[in-house]
């Protein structure tokens, strides 16, 4: 053969026909001979002469083309396929011959068996470096995605199914192979890199179903362990997990995007995927997903910290996505943490590493991650116990709230290990008497967590803990290398370390105190040693003498250090400790001791019981003046004396909110505790207003003014419950001592607003139980039941008519703890919703029937509608505007647990427009919060444009036209619109909505455009027939075209200048963008030999004949405005120099968005301009090309300007410079 160039043309043909013949029939013995073919191609290419074949004539080269696209064209026996793919790669071959067998060698996949599809890719890579990159990786992704939905749809089909195409496993062996092989092949072509990152960015952009799949995304991963492509990479899986959410939120939020749009995959739910199937020895993906979890992790966790508080950085609508982001980051992780033995030890690393060094920044996400990975398994992570213990020696140079997390998320592993356990605790003894006081608080927190941790023999059983255990921990503890006696010394010694720290500082004293009832109530065998430790503490600070007055030494627990004065002792605190862990021991310890008849140890709780009746009794008795506290006393912050009265005051306050709660529990309904429970708030109550009373005098409140509450969240729901449900008879007479103050009630209901409010803010709750969801959940149920029935029975109106006093109405107070109460639920308990609304329900019992969350939601709103109808029905001079915006925010709340497709949810939409198409009451806030509901409720059903359209013609009929000859008809659509509210509130609040409209039109072009740009050339005829009626494109155009009439109704109305004008500037600035957008698209489209629609033209014509024009009037209308302003401001005193400097910039500022408009409106007209051309349809003949820029000098006004004064100089200026501004742009526009 190697004489084979020196054959005759026309023998080379006939050779190869003979080949070519033999594959098609299928008569190749074995494929040996085919390793000839590439040469005979190769010598024909050759031959310029022409050669005769089939009828013709043709030259060596184009009858190679033939021949291949013969052999191409006709049937392949699959053995012989990897040979022949083989084959062509010896062949010279040009593009588009390359396309032809790519083409033919994908169409061959679904003919072979798994096992064979491997080689075949092999050699179709090796092809692939003559062209047709794209098409390869395109063909082999669309396999694999197909091959993988097949597959998981065989198994979630009929179980009983015996054939299942290919076992699960084998799959994934081929799909593993497959990854390396590409991996390889872009090692040694980086253009094959090129072109897969090509399709990742078009799967990003457009529609991604085709591009991203699991396969997809398993072959990007392992392309990260390419350096020059790790980087791009993880930025574009980055950016594709966070457009994913973003999309979905969109379509979430409007029912407008989900009609058109059909529902896909989640990209989150395929990285999963892709770690499922990992198992299947895909190391080379491991590496991927472990560092995408971790980028995920850190680019959208919670960021900066202020106050103590986390801050998420973005704002409040891209916050969800970033959570989800973060979440899947974290899933990412544990999945593979349980999945592969050998990454486990560096995850644990890595998330160890973050802990430690990033104590500045919040870290909460990876605490969290952390403790999963605990709680799955603690004994595996024994292996790794060095690292864990080499992070406790960084302990105490962390934040306090990171070591809590910390602690709690290693809880597990110091149940398995001795060693962990010891070397935390050696930590802990150092940390106690660190120079640092966050050291030493870290220590105390320690230690709690320890002694709440490890039972001693006899405690209480664990149904009362409040922090679930994981199953596994429960496996552990049968193995433990240790028992409960060992425990009861180790308790006993952390005791001992704990009692020195009630020497130190408030902080850390304040720490035990809050921590002492937790640990009692995990670990009841150390009810002795903590309350003779309580007792003995509390003794320092009492008075013993019966009749001393005032009964605690206040003194004693204030420190004086030269000119610094500190609380040293929290004395409320500790006795608000006594007071929880003494009535726990009497409720569960006590009654079981009665039985076993021990009553050596029970001196404490009598000493206490009796210390606390003492300071009891002597408290009343006791005066300000015994405190040094009345009305003649200092409390400025600026004096010692002050800062020591404040201290003092917020002590006496704090004691008595705690005997409050003592007195009631152990009152058991008698009249004379009830009597003592409202003279200790008698004193309470004026500490209280002399506080406020300085504090108004002085320039700021006080930084205290908002200490938490004494009162425990159980008690606040018990309190509440008695004053205003209980009506049996017997505890009539002494619950009227309480009723009978109106100061009180109202005391009681606040402070559960305001722990409602901390658990908004905070998460948990101040007092016991107050970090455990389930307790916190009963308690907050039981409350909103007894406001809700509160202020349905006695409202608002009825109450205030009675008697006019300071400060809020009762009904007033329990409208707003409903509203808290309502936006926390739906904050922290979504899954429990159903059961809240449940509990609320005072008629349901126990029904067969199940009813929806819906139909609950639909009675409390009711109940609400009625409130509100009753308000707005009432005189004007009685109108009650903050209780009418609270209901319409409690509205808005329980309309979010309907379902939109609901009845109740049209009844809903259908009320709320009623009420603002009927009132007309002239409130800013109460208008703003009823259309907000409006427009939230009317997105869920369809798109707000044609409401837009109506609420504008009402506002220019209210505020008048720019032209001041012309009369607006008035259309009163919506009452809600008056001249009051018109403008800047619902102006802005539409201009707001009318911004998302233009965001969901510019999502959806942005996805046609995508979709445009992979459709492939030879669908354009199919594509044709169904394209041109596109049902996306024609809502985009009604979208578009009614938005169009608001803006057209806007632009003519007289509005007032600041936010409204430059609101309406920016967003028909946006208007005329997605209008150039859309002409771009029709561009792309015209490309695809397509014409554009009949209603394109239309709204091009709209636009032209109903907007641009009015735009220009519109700036002449501002400009003019603006010029007014200014002369007059020129006009006032002259001394005032600064004043015109001042207008000048704020004139220029306000004229900013002018240039941005007229360049908006100008790009449009350019792109219009193109379309024209390639469409064929004159589209310009409606629009009048803009002439607002013209420069034209007129004399008389020249003149005017010359004979000015000279000191409106600076206003010349100005305007000179705004007219430079603008002259680039005109030339620009000439050319």
């Amino acid at each position: 053969m190697l004489e084979v160039h020196n054959f005759p043309g026309a023998l080379l043909v006939e050779l190869a026909s003979e080949f070519v013949d033999a594959v098609k029939q299928g008569n190749l013995t074995n494929g040996k001979s085919l390793e000839l073919l590439p040469i005979i191609f190769t010598a024909l290419a050759t031959k310029k002469e022409n050669l005769a074949y089939g009828k013709g004539e043709l030259s060596g080269e184009e009858c190679k083309k033939q021949l291949i696209n013969t052999l191409c064209s006709g049937r392949w026996d699959h053995q012989y396929v990897i040979q022949l793919t083989s084959m062509f790669k010896d062949v010279p071959l040009t593009a588009e011959e390359v396309e032809i067998v790519v083409e033919k060698v994908l169409t061959m996949f679904s003919k072979l068996n798994l096992q064979e599809i491997p080689p075949l890719v092999y050699q179709l890579l090796v092809l692939s470096s003559k062209g047709s990159r794209k098409k390869v990786l395109e063909g082999i992704i669309a396999f694999f995605n197909k091959l993988d939905t097949q597959h998981s749809e065989e198994q979630s089909g009929d179980e009983l199914l015996d054939f299942v195409t290919v076992p699960s496993g084998e799959l994934r062996h081929v799909e593993g192979t497959i990854i390396l092989h590409i991996v390889f092949a872009i090692k040694l072509d980086c253009e094959l890199g090129r072109e897969l990152l090509k399709l990742l960015k078009a799967g990003q952009q457009g529609d991604f179903s085709s591009n991203i799949c699991p396969f997809s995304i398993a072959l990007f991963l392992s392309v990260t362990r390419i350096q020059r492509f790790e980087e791009q990479v993880f930025d574009l899986l980055k950016s594709l997990v966070i457009k994913s959410f973003k999309d979905l939120q969109l379509l979430q939020g409007s029912k407008f995007l989900q009609d058109l749009v059909p529902h896909r995959c989640c990209v989150s739910t395929m990285i999963l995927e892709v770690v499922k199937n990992s198992v299947h020895s895909w190391d080379h993906v491991t590496q991927g997903l472990v560092e995408l979890g971790f980028i995920l992790m850190d680019s959208y966790g919670p960021k900066k910290i202020l106050d103590g508080k986390t801050i998420e950085a973005s704002s409040g609508l891209s916050r969800m996505p970033n959570q989800h982001a973060c979440k899947l980051g974290a899933n990412i992780l544990l999945e593979t943490f349980k999945i592969h033995e050998m990454i486990r030890q560096e995850i644990l690393e890595q998330v160890l590493n973050r802990v430690v060094t990033r104590g500045s920044s919040p870290i909460t996400h990876f605490i969290d991650l952390l403790s999963d990975i605990i709680m799955y398994s603690p004994l595996v992570l024994q292996s790794c116990s060095s690292k864990v213990t080499e992070t406790f020696d960084y302990l105490s140079f962390l934040p306090l709230q990171t070591v809590q997390g910390l602690m709690k998320a290693v809880q597990p592993l110091l149940k398995v290990s001795l060693s962990i356990r010891d070397s935390l605790i050696l930590v802990l003894r150092k940390a106690m008497f660190a120079r640092q006081l966050d050291a030493r608080k870290s220590a105390v927190a320690g230690f709690l967590l320890l002694l709440k941790n490890f039972k001693v023999l006899g405690s209480l059983s664990s149904s009362q803990c409040s922090q679930s255990i994981g199953i596994s921990q429960v496996h552990v503890d049968v193995h433990s290398r240790y028992n409960s006696v060992a425990n009861e010394t180790f308790c006993l010694e952390i005791m001992d370390s704990l009692r020195r720290c009630l020497g130190q500082q408030a902080d850390v004293r304040l720490m035990l105190y809050e921590g002492f009832y937790d640990v009692l109530r995990r670990n009841s065998q150390l009810a002795n040693s903590i309350m003779q430790t309580l007792l003995s503490q509390l003794k320092q600070f009492y008075e013993p003498e019966p009749d001393m007055l005032p009964p605690l030494k206040l003194e004693a627990c204030i420190l004086t250090q030269g000119d610094q004065i500190s609380l040293q002792e929290p004395l409320d605190c500790l006795l608000c400790c006594i007071q929880h862990c003494l009535a726990w021991y009497k409720s569960r310890v006590m009654p079981l001791q009665q039985k076993e008849e021990e009553e050596e140890e029970e001196g404490f709780y009598q000493d206490l019981d009796d210390m606390l009746e003492s300071i009891t009794s002597r408290m009343i008795k006791s005066e300000l003046e015994d405190f040094e506290l009345d009305k003649s006393a200092d409390f400025s912050q600026s004096t010692g004396i002050g800062i020591k009265n404040n201290i003092c005051a917020f002590l006496v306050m704090g004691v008595c909110e705690v005997l409050i709660e003592y007195n009631f529990s152990v009152s058991n309904f008698s009249k004379n505790k009830f009597e003592d429970v409202l003279s200790l708030f008698m004193c309470y109550k004026e500490l209280s207003d002399i506080l406020n009373e300085k504090a108004g005098k002085g320039k700021t409140k006080m930084a205290n003014k908002t200490n938490d509450s004494f009162l425990s969240m159980k008690f606040v729901s018990d309190l509440l419950t008695a004053l205003f449900r209980d009506s049996t008879q017997s505890h009539e007479e002494s619950l009227s001592v309480l009723r009978s103050s109106n100061e009180f009630m109202r005391y009681a209901v606040s402070v559960a607003l305001q722990k409602v409010q901390q658990l908004k803010e905070m998460g948990h709750v101040s007092g016991p139980d107050g970090k455990n969801p389930e307790k916190v959940f009963q308690n907050l149920c039981d409350i909103t039941r007894v406001l809700l029935w509160r202020y349905t029975s006695i409202p608002t109106s009825v109450e205030e008519s009675g008697k006019k006093e300071k400060g809020k109405s009762i009904s007033l107070l329990c409208l707003e703890g409903l509203q808290k109460i309502f936006s926390v639920v739906q904050q922290f308990y979504q899954p429990k919703i159903h059961q809240f609304l449940r509990a609320l329900d005072a008629t349901d019992k126990e029904e067969e029937v199940e009813v929806s969350v819906t139909q609950r939601a639909a009675f409390q709103i009711r109940q609400f509608q009625r409130s509100l109808l009753n308000i707005l029905s009432s005189q004007e001079e009685d109108f009650n505007s903050k209780e009418a915006l609270l209901l319409v925010t409690v509205l808005s709340n329980l309309s979010k647990l309907l379902e939109p497709s609901s009845t109740q949810f049209v009844q809903m939409l259908s009320w709320t427009t009623k009420i603002c198409k009927e009132n007309s009451w002239e409130d800013a806030s109460f208008c703003k919060g009823l259309m907000n509901l409006l427009f939230s409720l009317h997105v869920l059903c369809k798109s707000p444009v044609t409401l837009l359209r109506d609420l504008s013609q009402d506002i220019h009929g209210h505020l008048g036209d720019i032209d001041q000859d012309v009369e607006v008809e008035k259309t009163n659509h919506f009452a809600v619109v008056n001249l009051r509210t018109a403008a800047p509130t619902v102006c802005l609040l539409l201009l707001s909505q009318a911004e998302k409209v233009l965001e969901e039109v510019d999502w959806l072009i942005t996805k046609l455009k995508g979709q445009v740009s992979q459709e492939i050339i030879p669908e354009e005829a199919s594509s044709q027939a169904t394209l041109p009626n596109h049902p996306i494109e024609k809502a985009i155009i009604i979208q578009l075209g009614t938005l169009l009439t608001f803006f057209h109704e806007l632009v003519q109305t007289a509005l007032p200048s600041g936010s409204c004008v430059d609101t309406l500037l920016k967003d028909l600035c946006k208007m005329y963008t997605i209008l150039t957008a859309l002409v771009r698209y029709y561009l792309q489209v015209c490309q695809h030999s397509r014409g554009i629609p009949k209603n394109m033209e239309k709204l091009v014509k709209l636009s032209g004949s109903h907007l641009t024009p009015l735009c220009y009037s519109f700036i002449s209308y501002i400009q003019n405005k603006k010029s007014n302003s200014l002369k007059h401001t020129g006009e006032k005193k002259k001394e005032k120099t600064a004043a015109g400097p001042t207008a000048m910039a704020r004139a220029l500022r306000e004229t900013k968005p002018i240039p941005n408009l007229i360049f908006a409106i100008e790009q449009y007209e350019k792109f219009l301009i193109h379309l024209s051309k390639r469409s064929k349809v004159n589209l310009m003949q409606h629009i009048k090309l803009s002439t607002s820029r013209d420069f034209k000098i007129k004399g008389n006004i020249l003149d005017m300007v010359l004979q000015e004064d000279e000191d409106e100089d600076e206003e010349g200026t100005a305007s000179e410079h705004e007219g430079q501004n603008k002259e680039p742009a005109k030339k620009k526009r000439k050319k």
